[in-house]
């Protein structure tokens, strides 16, 4: 199991920033540590806890959030009610991952933390990345990947309801959904691809490896 997003909530407004700590803190792979409302606080979050994401309003009462992003060096989603054009562009060209406008719904930042882990996910590692895989991640992150049909995304649900919170194989998964092994595999593969499920590989008694699926917390 991959270690939590450890994520800074930096907000002037103390409700506000209480609210979206909760938000974090809800999603799956994701910790919330305590907000902070100051650039001040901030710089010394950052330097004591190390966080891995950055999610900072852009006035403060000492300073510009931008510039913190801009001086941190850590991934960053910016959230303001700032909406026009120029302090966007500026965000974006100091580094933010993403600029959310003030008031949004709570999907929103649900969906901007849900893309920005699985971005996140597929640029951890040591190996060297394919155009294809930057070019998917990138996608990913700004909510433009490909969408899944109704009808595979249903039976995606079945499988993964009935892979639960075990480690299982293709044919087993199929055994249990009442479907072969090979559609099994096909819509694992597809899960896996979207880092919803994680594979690895177990080597049995007469040296074959057989893909093992495990759900992704």
């Amino acid at each position: 199991m991959t270690d939590p997003i450890r994520t800074l909530v930096l907000d002037d407004d103390f409700r506000v920033g209480r609210l979206h700590q909760t938000i974090v803190d809800d999603r799956g792979g994701f910790i919330a540590l305590e907000p902070v409302r100051t650039i001040a606080e901030a710089r010394a979050a950052i330097r004591d806890l190390s966080p891995d994401l950055l999610l900072a309003d852009v006035y403060l009462p000492d300073g510009d959030g931008i510039g913190l992003v801009r001086e941190a060096g850590i991934d960053a989603i910016l959230v303001s009610a700032a909406d026009d054009p120029a302090t966007v562009r500026r965000a974006l060209r100091s580094g933010a991952l993403a600029y959310l406008i003030k008031p949004f719904e709570r999907r929103t930042l649900t969906g901007a933390l849900d893309r920005y882990a699985r971005f996140r996910n597929l640029l951890t590692g040591e190996r060297a990345l394919q155009q294809k895989d930057l070019d998917r991640a990138l996608a990913i992150l700004h909510g433009s990947g490909e969408a899944a049909s109704p009808s595979r995304s249903a039976t995606e649900q079945v499988v993964l309801a009935a892979l639960g919170e075990d480690e299982a194989s293709a044919a087993e998964i199929g055994e249990r959904v009442g479907i072969s092994r090979a559609t099994a595999q096909r819509h694992l593969a597809a899960l896996a691809e979207r880092d919803a499920v994680e594979v690895r590989l177990r080597y049995g008694a007469t040296g074959r490896p057989e893909h093992r699926y495990t759900r992704r917390a």
